[in-house]
């Protein structure tokens, strides 16, 4: 009743016009010294937490982790001050999370954030444009566009593309196969797919892809209703690139079965080895054969800034569309990529008139509701913080970064393929991945495998270093992904020496056991 008592009383307040009282909550024309002291507050909050952060990771269990954040209220009734929440999650929410920046923290393509980038950030949060129509974004759209006609050109792109910011690789990607699928659907059967639905031939379309490629293409396929078995791997070579004679192959194979590849998808990067499918072989080949050809460049996408490794993009401008990450070596905060098309007209397959939203005739106006061009409705305005880092960062230093990742993968290639108890999977890394395994001389009978896994928990437990794990030819094998361009090789060796200390105890336990 006293909810009820409560509610009554603020109707009739709001009723009589008495005051603003919810001003205090919001960041306006009348409410500045609020919105800059809570500012302040968490910055202050974060800085000292920043300071005391020595090690890359704090070292508590999951277990912990959930009686800790078990303990935490969600919500308040009458509300809290912003510095005793701050106090409140110090611990538990603050120190507990991955200290991404740290050089020791290499384990997945998760990249530090520039301050620029946060600064944009801060931005974006206080107008909170929704970049689906223009009414609700006017300045924003623009600037997405802008930001949009760089990227094409920088990728090789001439003035009939286009594009648009995605969450990520897994929407570019996804984006990519939904258009390249309705666009073969329209020239092969004259069948709207958007419309009419499949047409009765659908279960014969194929995509192809290296083995190595991102589980997102079987997932797409999934989604898009053609199922995770119209997806054709190709074997890949002993640089876990795309095999251009298995491709041919099984091009030869579909064609006898009467089946209809529509679509090969290019890896730009790998996930595991940074490993660049041939892009310009594959352009020609998806060219003679009539598919549209997706390069994923997700990870590798950021060599276009790069100074010395340029050149490893080589053929990407014959690709049908392009997905590139800027939340891996752009350095943004997640989420944040692109989607881009060669031929801005196949965005018709997306295009959908709402009269609240981008009625028809916006278009006719000239008009720009850039919902007309993803999947998404509601979305952020992500492009301002790449913005902001090519004006602040600038391309030069954006590209000396983006060498220096580079550079150091081969150094610590190197130098682990000099250590008697380490081998490494692939000696010359093409981008900034390096697999690798602790792989001491010892009996058939101990579990390397097991010994290896010990070895990146006890790892991320003490505190001594983030890595990745992975498999590779069935062998559990360590994984450093240097995006960091703070991790120095003297980081990396000190991380080594821990893998080997952590893996000699590992030993002594099995010798023990026996």
């Amino acid at each position: 009743m006293d909810f009820l008592n409560e509610s009554m009383a603020t109707e009739k307040k709001m009723s009589e016009g008495e005051g603003r009282e919810f001003d205090h909550l919001f960041f306006h024309e009348a409410h500045t010294e609020g919105f800059q002291h809570t500012v302040q507050q968490v910055t202050e909050k974060l800085v000292n937490v920043m300071k005391d952060l020595d090690q890359p990771y704090s070292g508590k269990s999951p277990e912990t982790l959930q009686r800790e954040l078990d303990k935490l209220s969600v919500f308040t009734y009458e509300g809290e001050s912003v510095g005793r929440l701050m106090d409140d999650i110090d611990d538990t929410l603050l120190r507990s999370n991955i200290h991404i920046s740290h050089p020791k923290s290499v384990a997945h393509l998760h990249c530090p954030p520039l301050v620029s980038a946060m600064a944009a950030e801060m931005i974006i949060n206080s107008f909170n444009p929704s970049l689906d129509s223009w009414d609700q974004s006017p300045a924003a759209t623009y600037l997405e566009q802008e930001v949009i006609e760089w990227l094409t050109r920088s990728f090789g792109f001439d003035g009939t593309s286009d594009g648009v910011f995605t969450s990520g690789g897994t929407q570019s990607n996804y984006t990519a196969l939904l258009i390249a699928r309705d666009s073969f659907c329209k020239r092969k059967w004259e069948v709207d797919v958007q419309k009419q639905g499949l047409p009765d031939d659908f279960k014969r379309l194929r995509i192809l892809c290296s083995e190595e490629a991102h589980f997102t293409v079987q997932k797409s396929a999934s989604q898009l209703g053609l199922g995770e078995d119209a997806v054709v791997p190709i074997e890949t070579d002993e640089n876990h690139k795309l095999c251009l004679y298995d491709l041919t192959k099984k091009l030869e194979l579909l064609e006898a079965e009467q089946l209809l590849p529509f679509a090969l998808v290019a890896t730009c990067g790998t996930t595991d080895f940074g490993s660049i499918d041939p892009l310009s072989e594959l352009g020609e080949i998806a060219s003679s054969h009539g598919m549209w050809l997706h390069v994923d460049a997700a990870f590798g996408g950021a060599l276009i800034l790069s100074q010395t490794h340029q050149h490893k993009l080589q053929g990407i401008n014959q690709a049908d569309s392009i997905a590139v990450d800027f939340h891996k070596l752009f350095y943004q905060p997640i989420s944040c990529g692109a989607f881009l098309l060669k031929n801005k007209r196949e965005f018709n397959h997306l295009m959908h008139h709402a009269d609240y939203l981008n009625p028809a005739e916006d278009v006719e106006k000239g008009i720009m509701n850039l919902v007309n061009k993803s999947v998404q409705t509601t979305r952020r305005f992500d492009a301002l913080k790449l913005f902001f880092s090519l004006r602040i960062v600038g391309t030069k230093q954006y590209g000396a970064m983006i060498d220096h990742t580079l550079a150091l993968a081969k150094d610590v290639a190197r130098y682990i393929d000099d250590l008697a108890d380490m081998t490494v999977n692939h000696a010359e890394p093409e981008l900034n991945t390096v697999v690798f395994r602790y792989e001491p001389d010892v009996p058939s009978v101990v579990d390397l495998n097991q010994v290896n896994l010990s070895i990146q928990k006890r790892l991320r437990d003490e505190g001594k270093g983030v890595i990745a794990k992975t498999v590779a030819e069935e062998h559990v094998c360590l994984k450093f992904t240097l995006l960091n361009p703070r991790t120095q090789l003297a980081d990396v060796k000190e991380i080594l020496a821990d893998i080997q200390e952590i893996g000699e105890s590992e030993l002594e336990k099995w010798r023990v056991s026996v």
